[in-house]
């Protein structure tokens, strides 16, 4: 249970990055984005829960997308609160602080990247440039193709 009030403790911290990200970003200062802010945290820890205590082998992400499809469907009483709270919330607010957490979860590694030595440097800067060219290419060719630029 420690490791459940930690993953709550967690995902308010997470959730309270991400109503500020969309306060300042989007201007979104409302009671309506902050209880949909509310309701996401609520779904992702009871998905965290229902992985806790179901004795199945399934990654509590599938607990989260479960509740928060059945959470908004429109056929249940409460489907249209939860979609019109959660739509106050802009997406990239919530991406911005869960790709913070992620850098800071591949940073407690360094230890390991360090071990990899030189090579997995080149090989780490072959793939960021790669994929910043063959993305750029790509974009190049479908909006030259859509007449856009």
């Amino acid at each position: 249970m420690k490791n459940l009030h930690e993953y709550f403790l967690l995902m308010f911290v997470v959730g309270s990055v991400a109503y500020v990200g969309n306060v300042i970003g989007d201007g979104m200062f409302s009671l309506q984005s902050m209880a949909g802010m509310l309701i996401l945290i609520l779904i992702a820890g009871l998905g965290q829960l229902l992985s806790k205590l179901i004795p199945l082998n399934v990654p509590s992400v599938v607990y989260v997308i479960a509740i928060g499809i059945v959470a908004s469907l429109p056929q249940t009483p409460w489907g249209e609160s939860v979609s019109v709270f959660t739509n106050e919330i802009n997406l990239l607010s919530i991406a911005t602080p869960i790709l913070a957490y992620a850098g800071i979860a591949i940073g407690r590694s360094w230890t390991d990247f360090v071990t990899m030595g030189w090579k997995a440097m080149v090989v780490s800067t072959c793939v960021l440039f790669g994929t910043l060219i063959g993305s750029a290419v790509i974009a190049q060719i479908v909006l030259t193709f859509q007449g856009i630029i």
